[in-house]
């Protein structure tokens, strides 16, 4: 098996891993992280299913790497479409059909479920960052636009975190719609940086072993 399957195979392996750990996120209806959020409160306004608003996200920001680029878009970064497609199909199955199936009656179980959700979601990003062969379309493309611009990638990537704060809001206030922006959405914004900063390294040297 080339490098190149290898990487492939095992970084759509955690993108469905981290597909589960968002569906997880939404079922607990305790508020999820910014990007999730306005793919929710524009699911509910919209009646197209999370993970296809999601992937309609996520193809724009390929779009945008791609008339920014130009030709210097790399080929293996086409590859972000079936991220893309993998991600939006997963939490599709695992939201509407999987956890559909399962109800969370206790506000204390929906809590603690929603922080064992982001632990998985985080362990699935360190792994896919370690084994280093893609990125997700959003960050790529934030990378990007911080290299065209003056500004930097951490100020970018805040700023979408912003606009989609608001832009939820701002869908559930005018269509009377669930909050998505919510508690959770403060946990995962305590604890998402830092839990990536500590596990990234944990997880490199357990990648290193299998040839990456």
């Amino acid at each position: 098996m080339t490098l190149f399957i290898k990487k492939t195979i095992w970084t759509f392996f955690f993108v469905i891993v981290g597909a589960t750990g968002v569906a997880l996120g939404l079922k607990t209806a305790v508020g999820v992280g910014a990007w999730d959020a306005f793919s929710q409160s524009s699911s509910y306004v919209t009646n197209i299913k999370v993970g296809t608003f999601s992937m309609i996200m996520n193809l724009s920001c390929i779009a945008l790497q791609l008339i920014l680029l130009k030709r210097n878009f790399k080929p293996v970064a086409f590859l972000q479409i079936g991220m893309t497609f993998v991600l939006g199909f997963m939490v599709n199955l695992m939201y509407y059909d999987v956890f559909s199936m399962i109800t969370f009656s206790s506000y204390g179980l929906r809590l603690f479920l929603y922080v064992a959700s982001i632990l998985l979601i985080v362990f699935a990003i360190s792994m896919i960052m370690s084994i280093d062969f893609l990125s997700f379309p959003l960050e790529a493309a934030c990378l990007v636009v911080a290299e065209k611009t003056k500004f930097s990638f951490g100020m970018i990537r805040q700023f979408v975190d912003v606009a989609c704060i608001v832009g939820a809001l701002s869908l559930s206030t005018l269509f009377n719609t669930p909050l998505t922006v919510r508690e959770g959405t403060i946990i995962g914004m305590i604890l998402f940086a830092p839990l990536l900063a500590y596990l990234i390294p944990k997880v490199k040297p357990f990648i290193k072993k299998f040839g990456f």
